[in-house]
């Protein structure tokens, strides 16, 4: 067999790529924005990327076309394939036909913290000798690569709730028909596709309908939006899970904090205490990760304690409170947050581990969601923890951030110019400070730059 996959650098598409690869399938693919990391993970793979969405592009004996949600009719090489009459499918679909339909899927839902929490349930599941399948949106450090076969039934996937092709609007995750659930959270995104929180809801209650009633749903106790979906209609046993110490007794899944920071706690299940995680990640939301995936890897067999030991060796996820360097103790970190929620839950873990130091958060707006300006008043309290704001503000940003600006006072500033960002960041730093970048994209390289300037900076201050 051969296929042909458009938009094949986007993460899920390219771990797509790499599953039809290691199944012994013949895969090429297109893309306009062909650079690293993905186009070079591919080409090691022997995965042929061609530059462009052209119809040149696909050969002639590609048995089918594999479309990436990003593409739209109108485009020349999908009115060709349509009055062609080429077989297609979209990537969840050929995800299920061709690599879950047969396996025991263990899905993350949620708006935040999906990829953490399947790295580590994939990582538990490796830690027990389960050697799970994996598709993730993420490259999780103790794997170095973001989807794989496996060698057993198990198989997880972050399961997201993104729309799936042109031709079927429905959520991602209603394809890939899990045995386990994991409802993270519920809130508001992805503007572009969802006109309200209520069209998520309905997408969110569809997958609900699919999973078996001798499978298990793992839910977040805190999440009044999930509870919500619940409601409506569920035919599967849940237990529920909280990061929050009063919840001890009202939840299956709950915690003890020792340390303040959410690098070590106590786990309980149904009011016990089963043991206690000392990991390297930080913050409430990752304990609420955390008590998910245990929850769903003993639904598989993990024996508590077995998943609570694998913790410890976890070592997280590339861009999520990633520490990409440190000069003269400046330390500069990478995550993905993107969201209002997420980004105030990832300053409060940083707040809780630094304690007084200084925090520089460093926010470009990228997301569709934040680009049209639907999270612009709750920004504003998302960023009240850091100590001084830079913002950037890109050409395409449908809103004025100077609003933002207002509300947050002199600790904020806005920035057309990263480079004009970078250099005062540069200038003003002073050792001990933390440097938390956030952006879902590339952010032109910023902490390379970042990381650049401050080392220049400290040379020319020793400098004879």
């Amino acid at each position: 067999m051969k296929i042909h996959i458009l938009g094949i650098c986007g993460t899920f598409m390219g771990g797509v790529a790499l599953l039809a690869k290691e199944s012994g399938i013949e895969v090429t693919g297109s893309d306009k924005n062909v650079y690293p990391p993905m186009s070079t993970l591919l080409a090691s793979q022997g995965v042929d990327v061609r530059e462009d969405f052209l119809t040149e592009n696909i050969d002639d004996d590609s048995d089918e076309i594999v479309v990436g949600n990003f593409m739209r009719r109108g485009m020349g090489v999908i009115e060709d394939m349509l009055n062609q009459n080429r077989s297609y499918t979209s990537g969840p679909q050929w995800l299920y036909q061709h690599i879950l339909k047969d396996r025991w899927v263990l899905a993350v839902a949620g708006t935040h913290g999906k990829t953490t929490t399947a790295s580590i349930l994939a990582w538990i599941l490796e830690y027990a000798g389960m050697s799970p399948g994996f598709l993730i949106g993420g490259v999780p450090e103790n794997f170095g690569v973001s989807a794989r076969l496996g060698d057993t039934p198990f198989f997880v996937v972050e399961a997201d709730e993104y729309d799936t092709a042109f031709f079927d609007k429905r959520s991602k995750f209603v394809h890939y028909h899990p045995k386990t659930l994991i409802l993270n959270n519920l809130e508001y995104d992805h503007a572009d596709i969802f006109p309200d929180l209520e069209a998520i809801k309905i997408q969110f209650h569809h997958l609900m309908r699919i999973v078996p009633s001798e499978g298990l749903v793992v839910s977040n106790a805190n999440e009044e939006n999930l509870d919500n979906v619940l409601e409506r209609g569920c035919w599967t046993p849940i237990e529920e899970f909280s990061s929050k110490e009063d919840n001890a007794f009202s939840s299956t899944w709950s915690v003890k904090y020792i340390q303040a920071d959410g690098s070590e706690f106590k786990v309980l299940f149904e009011g016990e205490e089963q043991g206690i995680v000392k990991w390297d990640l930080l913050g409430q939301h990752n304990i609420s990760n955390a008590l998910a995936a245990i929850a769903a890897a003993r639904h598989v067999g993990v024996p508590i304690q077995h998943a609570i030991d694998a913790l410890a060796e976890f070592k997280g996820i590339k861009r999520r409170m990633q520490l990409r360097g440190e000069v003269d103790n400046i330390r500069v970190y990478d995550d993905f947050a993107h969201h209002p929620t997420a980004i105030k839950t990832t300053l409060a873990g940083l707040r809780a581990n630094v304690g007084d130091k200084k925090i520089i958060a460093i926010l470009e707006p990228r997301s569709n969601t934040m680009r049209m300006g639907i999270h612009q008043n709750a920004l504003t309290q998302s960023l009240m923890i850091a100590d001084q704001v830079l913002l950037y503000q890109p050409a395409d940003v449908d809103w004025d951030m100077q609003g933002v600006l207002s509300e947050l006072g002199e600790k904020a500033s806005l920035y057309h110019n990263i480079d004009q960002l970078v250099a005062e960041v540069v200038k003003t730093a002073t050792s001990g400070d933390q440097l938390l970048v956030m952006s879902n994209g590339g952010f032109d390289g910023i902490h390379d730059k970042l990381l650049q300037g401050l080392e220049n900076n400290t040379f020319a201050k020793f400098k004879p």
